[in-house]
């Protein structure tokens, strides 16, 4: 069997599992909604202040909500795997011939298909409220989260195989959580801050694809913001892939 049949097989897997427990796609969309509906509001009267401009703070706050939602989809793999081998599952994978990168990978794509399809309803929801679509650059920001979805199911994947408790994993996302999407200014651009603040984001992978995004919202294309966005979320989603498959490797060795 290649190497491309079984990830599509293990995406398939995963992809049936996330169906029959629909709760989970129905929070990961509810979520966004609420921060659309209750929290964009609040921040009419910055437009045309610093960081927005004028008439268009949902073309600001819009792409730092697909940036939480693209953590929120990825961080999840952590649990799936630690359920797998305290049920035995990885147990008998180890016996056959699966490819380790094609297991991470299975659980990849399908947490990149489960942020893709609520990140477009989100978008279609937002066009109402005041967001202005610039479609090409819609596209190329749904790639780019899509990069960070799979960047965070990786890295979470790696850390669920190493810590193998839920209780450790809860509290190493948990600290993660609020630094990693605060410094990467998701509800309110870090340009608004002071210098330091400014300068923890940048040691944040993730500030540069939330920075990223909000110019391809604006239909800015090729700039070098999109340019070191991509570059970074595309080495740090390398990155976390690697260490996810050397983590099943010992896992299943």
């Amino acid at each position: 069997m290649t190497f491309l049949m079984q990830t599509a097989l293990l995406s398939r897997r995963r992809l049936l599992e996330t169906l029959r427990q629909p709760i989970w796609v129905f929070m990961g969309l509810s979520v966004p909604l609420l921060y659309l509906a209750l929290f964009a509001p609040l921040l009419t009267s910055l437009a045309g202040g610093p960081g927005f401009p004028a008439g268009g703070v949902l073309d600001v706050f819009v792409p730092g909500i697909l940036a939480l939602m693209a953590f929120g989809a990825g961080m999840g793999a952590g649990w799936i795997v630690i359920s797998e081998l305290d049920t035995g599952v990885i147990e008998r994978l180890r016996v056959t011939p699966a490819s380790r990168l094609a297991l991470v990978l299975g659980t990849v794509v399908r947490d990149v298909v489960t942020f893709a399809v609520p990140a477009v309803i989100v978008v279609v929801v937002a066009l109402p409220f005041g967001f202005h679509a610039r479609w090409g650059g819609v596209a190329l920001l749904v790639l780019l989260m899509a990069l960070l979805t799979a960047a965070c199911s990786a890295g979470s994947a790696a850390l669920g195989i190493t810590l193998q408790q839920i209780g450790s994993l809860a509290a190493v996302v948990t600290g993660l959580q609020l630094p990693l999407t605060l410094l990467s200014g998701v509800l309110l651009p870090l340009s608004l801050g002071p210098g330091w603040l400014q300068g923890l984001g940048h040691a944040n992978p993730m500030y540069y694809a939330v920075e990223a995004a909000r110019q391809l919202a604006a239909g800015t294309l090729g700039t070098g913001t999109v340019a070191l966005g991509f570059g970074v979320t595309a080495a740090t989603a390398l990155l976390a892939v690697w260490w996810a498959t050397r983590c099943y490797r010992r896992a299943m060795a």
